[in-house]
């Protein structure tokens, strides 16, 4: 490879690294969005089990959602004692749903499961509809996918903030202001900004610097401010989308 500005490669394996990282974060976030659970009828869960349309399902209680992970993450359906109310599903199109089954408008129950280990009626109802469907073999976790998802934003975070570390020294920031702000900035946002920003390992960075030695640049604790408000902020605006736009496009299963 060519050496432009000393110190710094210049050459294509550059840009298409630059350009990995970014596909990976889109092939991470588009995956999560389109696997975190919504919520549906329970008219919609009986007909999906009926159908055999359950790829696999979860009892529940109540959802734990981290409000701003730091990279993809999915809510997650936890239970205790008895199960339901809560039922998530998957579909075969890789989405997650749930219904609460104590609500719903008319349900039968014939006994031929143990109505006492289900919070209702509603979620006896569901699971003898599983059984006579022979779909009970598959409970278990609904979120298939997100292992994967999780060892891609693993990967690129780690790949990020070994180069901030011991790569090129950054321009417009320095390392500790592109650290904070890529561990703490939500959805792994910090790394677009920083792509954006500070153009790492590009000849028009370097170039910055070699024209001005003493240019002045973002320190660690700006980094580590703005990394905790946009944790909050964007938390904030989250929740006002999924209240405007519903829970299609913005779902939070706890809002």
């Amino acid at each position: 490879m060519s050496q432009g500005v000393p110190g710094v490669s210049s050459g294509r394996w550059w840009g298409a690294l630059r350009i990995a990282l970014v596909l990976l974060w889109l092939l991470g976030a588009a995956t999560t969005w389109w696997t975190a659970p919504r919520q549906q009828g329970y008219d919609r869960a009986r007909a999906d089990a009926v159908a055999g349309r359950v790829v696999a399902y979860q009892w529940g209680d109540r959802w734990q959602v981290d409000r701003s992970p730091p990279w993809f993450g999915s809510a997650t359906l936890w239970g205790s004692g008895t199960s339901g109310p809560l039922f998530a599903w998957r579909t075969p199109d890789g989405r997650v749903h749930w219904t609460n089954t104590d609500r719903f408008g008319q349900v039968s129950t014939t006994g031929t499961v143990e109505q006492e280990s289900y919070s209702g009626p509603g979620a006896v109802g569901i699971a003898q509809q599983l059984r006579v469907a022979g779909l009970e073999h598959r409970a278990g976790g609904v979120h298939s996918s997100m292992t994967v998802v999780s060892g891609t934003g693993l990967l690129v975070a780690v790949v990020a903030l070994v180069v901030v570390a011991a790569g090129p020294a950054p321009v417009r920031g320095t390392r500790w202001f592109w650290f904070w702000l890529i561990c703490l900035a939500p959805y792994g946002l910090g790394l677009l900004f920083w792509m954006a920003r500070d153009h790492p390992w590009s000849r028009s960075a370097a170039a910055v610097t070699t024209r001005s030695p003493t240019y002045p640049r973002d320190r660690g604790v700006l980094g580590f401010g703005v990394g905790a408000l946009a944790s909050v902020l964007i938390g904030a605006v989250l929740l006002v989308l999924h209240q405007s736009l519903g829970d299609w496009w913005v779902p939070r299963p706890d809002a």
